[in-house]
């Protein structure tokens, strides 16, 4: 391996590596580098296949043709001390702390910071790889976009694979922006059935509105090049087929070993660091993080949160200091239905529905608000990054501040 091919190690200064640059691992990126920027001792690399941040909580309308704004994660950095490193990361070596990028590439590390996330699961469901579209990624919506607006000319039925939140976004976004298109939204579970019941029934109302034809109790078993196919025998015909049912996560972190849960989430103690390899934090949806009330689900909400939380854990650290315990809860599921409407479900801790809930444009604005705020929290942060420290969580706030 040449010297060209590798990167830090060799400096002597304590470096800190961030696999993946999305809700979490930015805001673990920018509250570490924004504390450490003085330090000549520390270093921040933030490795992500990407320069431009994919706002994953609005890929349901880049896949309706919607144009969104261009962030820029080199941008956001700028300032830090950070560095930005460009590529896929194909392997991890725990054993010798290196990530290689690009298959070319290494970095070293002493602390690393695993938030690569997860994918649609779609060798779960067979056919669903050659023949359903995903929103794995800003290009995956793209692709789709591309083949609505084809439908549109046409005419045809879009099948929506899930009944989860991301199918009920899909679903209402598609049929209010191709209304000439028939959607349907097939799932095991009723739409909104983890809601409230006023905010569930508001759910499948919207639906019914837009016109989406919701086929609760299907389970899908095989996607065709022209239909998807159910385990009681039916087949639903369907131009264009999204499959957002189930994730998984890249195999990268059981294949160095690592301990893992049945679903791939490295499994973590309760300052987020590995239980077998305490050198490495995981964050986001690649963790298996567990509160009182059970193990987290990947959302932005929970996400960031814990990036927050890794930076302080791993700043503690490096001052000589005990990481301290992360504690979380859920406090709302914003769902929007289209761009004129919405409904937020406000949660309990361990994300029960309360009998609150916001819907119409009222939940609009709220939503809005809610999927806005990421990219101006990481410039409070970058400026200020005590604005990070404290984290609204159900009504509860984590004690992870500087002196506490």
């Amino acid at each position: 391996m040449s010297a060209s091919q590798q990167t830090a190690g060799t400096t002597g200064a304590h470096h800190v590596v961030i696999l993946g640059a999305g809700y979490a691992g930015m805001a673990a990126a920018v509250q570490l580098a924004a504390r450490t920027k003085r330090r000549q001792d520390v270093r921040v690399s933030v490795v992500d296949a990407h320069e431009r941040f994919t706002e994953r909580m609005r890929l349901h309308m880049t896949a309706t043709g919607q144009q969104l704004a261009e962030l820029s994660i080199p941008a956001l950095l700028d300032g830090t001390g950070a560095q930005f490193v460009r590529g896929w990361v194909t392997a991890l070596d725990a054993d010798t702390r290196t990530v290689r990028i690009d298959d070319d590439r290494v970095l070293h590390y002493d602390t690393l910071v695993y938030a690569l996330g997860t994918v649609a699961d779609t060798p779960s469901l067979p056919g669903a790889e050659e023949h359903a579209h995903t929103l794995n990624s800003a290009e995956d919506a793209e692709l789709l976009a591309g083949r609505l607006a084809r439908l549109r000319l046409t005419g045809g039925t879009v099948a929506v694979v899930g009944s989860g939140l991301t199918g009920i976004e899909s679903a209402a976004e598609i049929a209010e922006r191709h209304p000439g298109l028939d959607v349907v939204l097939l799932g095991r579970g009723e739409p909104g059935a983890a809601m409230n019941p006023r905010a569930g029934a508001y759910v499948r109302a919207a639906l019914d509105r837009l016109g989406v034809t919701v086929r609760a109790g299907s389970d899908v078993i095989k996607v065709l090049p022209d239909a998807v196919e159910l385990a009681d025998g039916q087949r639903v015909t369907a131009d264009a087929v999204l499959f957002t049912s189930g994730t998984r996560t890249a195999p990268l972190a059981a294949a160095a070993g690592l301990t893992v849960d049945d679903r791939g989430r490295i499994v973590t103690d309760t300052t987020l660091r590995s239980v077998s390899h305490p050198e490495v934090y995981a964050i986001g949806d690649a963790a298996a993080i567990r509160q009182r009330f059970g193990v987290l689900h990947g959302t932005c909400q929970s996400g960031m949160p814990t990036g927050v939380h890794a930076a302080l854990s791993i700043h503690r650290a490096l001052k000589g200091k005990q990481p301290r315990p992360f504690r979380f809860g859920y406090y709302h599921t914003p769902v929007s239905l289209g761009r004129a409407d919405a409904v937020v479900q406000f949660t309990r801790p361990d994300d029960r529905p309360r009998r609150i809930c916001l819907t119409g444009s009222a939940a609009v604005r709220y939503k809005e608000t809610v999927t806005a705020s990421p990219w101006p929290t990481y410039g409070r942060m970058k400026k200020t990054p005590a604005s990070g420290a404290l984290w609204p969580r159900g009504g509860r706030y984590t004690r992870t501040q500087e002196g506490r």
